[in-house]
C-alpha cells in the first residue's frame, strides 16, 4: 500500500514553522473518539489537520510546534503504553514511539500536558490553534493561558496574540505533492474498480445496498479502511436527491442508477460519481441527458490548467448545460438571457466541483482578495456536473421526469492542464452499455 513517507511530515513541519511568527507556538489537537452508542465507538479517523502535520493515527494526543526552540521544535504529547489498555484496544505508539517511528523531537504523556504545557507556551508572543473548531479544546488552552496570567506578578509573560491557524495550514493542504498524489492516484484506483464492480452486478431485483455492498467490498479488497464520505447509490426517482443515503430502494427494469462514491487512502478521498441504466441500455430520454451532461464535463476539463481561474470550468458547464437544455425544449429562450437569470439552476443547482484531498470538499479559498482563485499546479479538484428532472416537475413532459445524471471525476491541475485521475470507469454510452452487456 502507498503511504505519505515520513520525511514528508517533517518537511510539511518545517514548511509550516517557516510561516509562523518568530517566538510563537503552534498547538493542535488529535479527533476525539466518537461514541456510536453506549460504550461502542465509531471507526477511528484522525483530524486531517493533525495528520497532514503528523501521520500520527491515534485519538489523546497533541502537537506543538516551536519554531527555534533548542531542545527541539516538535513536540508530541500522546497515550503511554499499557499493557492491559492494549490487549483490549490495540497496540499505542507511546512517547518512545512517538519519537522513534513519528519523527517527534520530544514527547510527553497525554496525561502530564497540565503540568508541561503552560511553561511551553509561557513567554511565546504567539499562540496558533484551530480556533472555534473544537470547543472543549479551546476552554483548555484558555485554563493553560490562565495559569500564566496567574504567575505574571511573578514575571510570568502570556501570550499577546491568538491566531487562527487554519489559513497557513489550509493554504498549504492545497497544494498536493508528488506523494500525496501517488496515494490519491491509488485511492482512485480502488475506487473506479468498485463502480465498475457496480455497473456489472446491476440487475432490476436487486436493491440499492446490493451495489452498495459491491463498493464496500472492493474498498476493503484494495485495502482502504473505510469510504471518503457516505456512498450514495440512488435509483430511478431517488437520482434526483443530491444528498440521497437512505440506499435501500428497488432497482427497477428502465430506471437510470446513480452512484457517488470513493474510498479513502491514508486519509486522503476520492470521489467519483456514474450514472447508467439499470438494465444496461439507456432509453433516448436518458440518453439525451447524459450526452448533455457528459459533454458539459469535457467543456469544463478543458478550463483547467494554470492561469484559469477556479470558476471558469462551472461556467463552461452552465453553458453547455443550459444549451443543451434549450436544444432538448426543457428551458425556452436565449441561452444567454437563461444563464444570466439562472434558469438553469431548476435543473442543475450545484457547483461544478470542489477541492479535494484529505478532505473530500477540502480545504482551500475558492476566492483571493475577492476574486476567482487561479489555479495552479497541484491542485486537486473534482468536476461534477448533472442534471435533474424532478418528479414532480409539472413543466416539461413525463417522458423526462424522475431522470437524475451527474458525471464526476478527480482531476490535478499539471504544467499543460490536467491529469483525470479517475479514468478508468467507462463513462461514454457505448463504453457503459457495452461493459454491462459483457457482465450479463
Amino acid at each position: 500500500m502507498i503511504y505519505i513517507p515520513k520525511a514528508e511530515y517533517t518537511r510539511r513541519r518545517k514548511a509550516l514553522m517557516a510561516q509562523m511568527e518568530p517566538n510563537s507556538i503552534a498547538i493542535l489537537p488529535a479527533a476525539a473518539v466518537a461514541i456510536r452508542n453506549r460504550d461502542v465507538e465509531h471507526v477511528y479517523r484522525q483530524d486531517s489537520d493533525f495528520q497532514y502535520l503528523s501521520g500520527f493515527p491515534e485519538p489523546e494526543a497533541v502537537i506543538v510546534l516551536m519554531p527555534g526552540r533548542q531542545h527541539g521544535e516538535y513536540v508530541l504529547f500522546c497515550r503511554e503504553r499499557n499493557v492491559e489498555r492494549e490487549l483490549w484496544d490495540g497496540l499505542r505508539a507511546g512517547t518512545e514511539g512517538a519519537i522513534r517511528d513519528f519523527g517527534a523531537d520530544d514527547a510527553f504523556p497525554i496525561t502530564d500536558i497540565d503540568d508541561i504545557l503552560p511553561g511551553l507556551i509561557e513567554g511565546r508572543d504567539r499562540v496558533y490553534s484551530a480556533m472555534g473548531s473544537n470547543a472543549e479544546f479551546d476552554r483548555h488552552l484558555m485554563e493553560w493561558i490562565n495559569v500564566i496570567r496567574s504567575k505574571a506578578h511573578l514575571g510570568a509573560q502570556p501570550p499577546n496574540e491568538f491566531v487562527a491557524l487554519d489559513h497557513l495550514l489550509h493554504d498549504m493542504r492545497l497544494y498536493k505533492s508528488a506523494a500525496e498524489l501517488k496515494v490519491m492516484r491509488e485511492a482512485a484506483r480502488i475506487s473506479c474498480a468498485a463502480h465498475v464492480k457496480a455497473m456489472q452486478a446491476s440487475r432490476a431485483g436487486l436493491h440499492e445496498f446490493s451495489l452498495e455492498a459491491e463498493l464496500d467490498y472492493e474498498f476493503r479488497k484494495g485495502g482502504a479502511k473505510m469510504p471518503a464520505y457516505g456512498s450514495i447509490v440512488a435509483a430511478g426517482r431517488n437520482s434526483c436527491i443530491l444528498h440521497y443515503q437512505q440506499n435501500d430502494a428497488l432497482l427497477k427494469d428502465g430506471d437510470l442508477v446513480l452512484i457517488d462514491a470513493g474510498c479513502e487512502i491514508d486519509c486522503y478521498a476520492s470521489d467519483i460519481t456514474r450514472t447508467w441504466p439499470v438494465n444496461g441500455k439507456f432509453s433516448p430520454e436518458q440518453k439525451a441527458i447524459y450526452e448533455i451532461v457528459l459533454a458539459s464535463q469535457e467543456a469544463a476539463f478543458a478550463e483547467i490548467a494554470p492561469d484559469k481561474h477556479w470558476n471558469q470550468a462551472h461556467e463552461a458547464t452552465v453553458q453547455v448545460i443550459t444549451a443543451g437544455l434549450v436544444k432538448l425544449g426543457l428551458l425556452q429562450g436565449d441561452v444567454d438571457e437563461l444563464i444570466a437569470s439562472e434558469a438553469y439552476k431548476a435543473f442543475y443547482m450545484h457547483r461544478a466541483g470542489h477541492w479535494l484531498g484529505m478532505d473530500v470538499h477540502d480545504v482551500g479559498e475558492y476566492k483571493v482578495g475577492g476574486e476567482w482563485r487561479v489555479l495552479e499546479v497541484g491542485m486537486a479538484l473534482t468536476v461534477e456536473p448533472g442534471i435533474y428532472i424532478s418528479p414532480d416537475n409539472q413543466n416539461v413532459a413525463k417522458k423526462w421526469r424522475g431522470i437524475g445524471v451527474r458525471i464526476e471525476d478527480d482531476v490535478v491541475v499539471t504544467k499543460q492542464g490536467c491529469e483525470i485521475l479517475t479514468g478508468g470507469v467507462p463513462k461514454t454510452v457505448a463504453d457503459i452499455e457495452a461493459l454491462m452487456a459483457a457482465a450479463r
